[in-house]
């Protein structure tokens, strides 16, 4: 399928379909859409995650293909799960933006004062539900896409563990190490994924544009990288399935700031995309109402730039820091 969508002056095309995961929703383990392979043998519980938000196709497909190919767990367990299918369900390709969630951020609940309080939405609903299994999990990847074209990045947590581990994975090229966001915390995280003194860890990865074939490829090539690095599938199976071209090396990115718009007539420099490099301290990286917005140090790497619809008090793009 293929579909051009037009939002302002940007077009997009729906170059995924999603996969019918109707099959999947009983699974094995009392939550719907969460299926846990035991292999009998001692190791970690792995999972991989999809559909933490309904517009994003590429990570269903992923786990959609190891379902299919009746992949299995040689040491631990593996769960394979959809998080939120309420959201992936109403999603429409002919209005592809929809659909993020139902009524709030699935990936901005995941602290125990949230999940404990009174406050009620689908979102919060199914988190509950699923909680007692992420509590459970040792190693996490979660897979996503991004709104705008942007190459591929692995957010990795603000811990040296997190840098780690998305460096035995070795893809996605750029590692983004962060403390998550102002407005609420991620599944990525939540409890001792965050913890330093917690062997337990999590990957998020970002494909690429939400629906470019490219994003598909990504998904099952960091899902195979991963798995390889949880040492919980036989090692010949994903060799098999990953890319043997080489690499190059990982670049890693501290963010260090989250800029925001004073107006709506934020201008990037002319040929801005996500994780252009601003090389020195002071050069050029927007206007904002005419005012110039400078590289706040040297190898400043641009996350994420809303290039359209920039509105007052929007965070507009995240820049890190470059670093050895």
């Amino acid at each position: 399928m293929t579909t051009k969508v037009a939002v302002g002056a940007t077009p997009y095309r729906v170059e995924l379909s999603p996969p019918d995961i109707t099959a999947y929703r009983a699974g094995n383990t009392g939550v719907e859409y969460i299926t846990t392979f035991d292999s009998g043998v001692a190791g970690p519980h792995v999972m991989v995650n999809a559909v933490t938000h309904g517009n994003e196709i590429c990570g269903a497909i992923a786990v959609d293909r190891l379902f299919k190919m009746n992949v299995r767990p040689t040491r631990g367990r593996l769960s394979l799960s959809f998080a939120n299918v309420e959201a992936y369900h109403a999603w429409d390709p002919k209005h592809p933006h929809g659909n993020r969630y139902v009524e709030e951020d699935f990936n901005r609940v995941w602290t125990p004062a949230t999940l404990d309080g009174s406050r009620q939405s689908v979102e919060l609903q199914r988190a509950r539900a699923m909680r007692p299994i992420i509590d459970d999990v040792d190693l996490l990847l979660d897979i996503h896409s991004m709104h705008d074209p942007h190459g591929p990045v692995m957010i990795c947590g603000a811990l040296e563990k997190g840098i780690a581990f998305a460096r035995d994975v070795g893809l996605p090229e750029f590692i983004v190490s962060d403390k998550g966001h102002a407005n609420g915390t991620r599944m990525r995280d939540y409890g001792g994924f965050g913890e330093p003194a917690s062997a337990k860890n999590a990957l998020l990865v970002e494909c690429g544009q939400h629906w470019e074939a490219s994003a598909e490829d990504v998904a099952w090539q960091c899902t195979w990288r991963f798995l390889l690095a949880s040492k919980c599938v036989d090692e010949a199976l994903a060799e098999s399935q990953i890319d043997t071209s080489p690499l190059p090396a990982a670049k890693v990115v501290r963010v260090t700031d989250a800029l925001i718009a004073n107006s709506a007539d934020y201008r990037f420099r002319e040929g801005t995309k996500g994780l252009d490099i601003i090389a020195r301290r002071g050069d050029l990286i927007a206007h904002d109402g005419g005012n110039p917005v400078l590289a706040p140090y040297d190898n400043c790497v641009l996350i994420m730039p809303t290039l359209v619809h920039v509105k007052p008090g929007l965070t507009v793009v995240r820049v890190g820091q470059l670093i050895a």
